[in-house]
């Protein structure tokens, strides 16, 4: 309850100011793209550094805002402050269910998640395993995709989360935290996660926890209301957004160039980051296995209503949404042939 009314706090805030959003109008007849991106390394630091959306659509106004996490970024949904935005599919799990309920759809699969996310314990705090963590303090940005596998990896040990102290921080927090010694383990994400494997132990990583069924994904949302309104405006941002995937796969010292330049890293940190997401190539998306086509939704739906299932069963959203809702949450529209185009 507490979460909500901050949650709902956050979101008057927001409406009333546009405070932690891109600003504009709301209208969404307007020629206006609110985005917003994370800082972790993907094809949308990509499309944003090397302005391949503003080159697609120079008619319109274009604004990108940086946001922490999902549930900063569901909270400015609910507010109406932006368009489009990559977020983990935890949060959008969270988004399509009680009470949040938020009209938007999937429209890409910006990455899966293998280690560039991962629990991470502190050196010499005596935690060999997930099982070790009971009695210790744990950091993790709620209600985003680190948080959904932290507890997945205390689930599959055995543990439960009454039995250590589990604190909500954001990336940057948390290696604050881990710099001033108040945390034993995180669970984060690129970049903050390579600062904390300096002087600590992975004990899990996504990539583990997907083939251990619990797979974690970074994906494109739209509002429903822009894409009605806009869906030429979608389709230049899937493309954009697909080109970015065949610079990581075919121009591996471009793509390390933008991301670097947008995380202030060297090229060579980028492409290491890089290295450890799983990128699909754009094709892949319009299959049966991730978005599919229109009218045959693909097994994303079946991915996200797992999620919600698994947050319902440890009492973190209020009702799972049914899965006629979690398939109308995918945008096929013009699938494969965008992203073929």
């Amino acid at each position: 309850m507490k979460r909500l009314t901050a949650l709902l706090a956050t979101t008057m805030l927001l409406a009333a100011c546009g405070n932690g959003a891109a600003g504009g109008s709301k209208d969404p007849e307007q020629k206006t793209i609110r985005l917003a991106y994370q800082a972790f390394p993907s094809g949308d630091l990509i499309v944003k550094h090397q302005r391949l959306l503003e080159q697609a659509l120079p008619d319109y106004t274009i604004t990108w805002t940086k946001f922490d996490s999902g549930a900063s970024i569901n909270t400015a949904f609910v507010a109406g402050s932006i368009d489009i935005a990559a977020i983990g599919s935890s949060p959008v799990a969270r988004g399509l269910s009680a009470p949040l309920n938020i009209p938007y759809q999937v429209a890409f699969v910006l990455d899966v998640a293998g280690d560039n996310e991962a629990l991470v314990a502190r050196n010499g705090a005596n935690i060999a395993s997930v099982a070790d963590l009971r009695g210790h303090k744990v950091a993790t940005p709620f209600a985003s995709t680190a948080h959904y596998s932290l507890l997945a990896a205390l689930d599959r040990a055995g543990v439960k989360e009454s039995e250590l102290t589990v604190v909500d921080l954001e990336p940057q927090d948390i290696q604050a935290a881990w710099a001033r010694g108040d945390i034993d383990a995180a669970y984060t994400w690129l970049p903050s996660l390579d600062e904390l494997k300096k002087t600590g132990k992975v004990l899990i990583s996504s990539r583990e926890l997907a083939t251990a069924g619990k797979p974690t994904l970074d994906l494109g949302v739209v509002s429903t209301a822009f894409a009605k309104a806009h869906p030429e405006a979608v389709d230049a941002w899937r493309k954009a957004e697909a080109k970015a995937l065949d610079i990581i796969a075919q121009q591996p010292d471009a793509a390390a160039e933008a991301v670097g330049q947008e995380l202030n890293i060297t090229a060579a940190d980028a492409r290491h980051q890089l290295s450890q997401g799983v990128f699909l190539k754009p094709a892949d998306l319009a299959t049966q296995e991730w978005l599919g086509t229109e009218g045959k939704v693909g097994d994303l739906a079946k991915n996200l209503l797992a999620a919600a299932q698994f947050l319902k069963g440890q009492n973190k959203i209020d009702a799972m949404p049914d899965a006629g809702t979690v398939d109308k949450a995918i945008y096929t529209k013009g699938l494969p042939g965008v992203l073929a185009g």
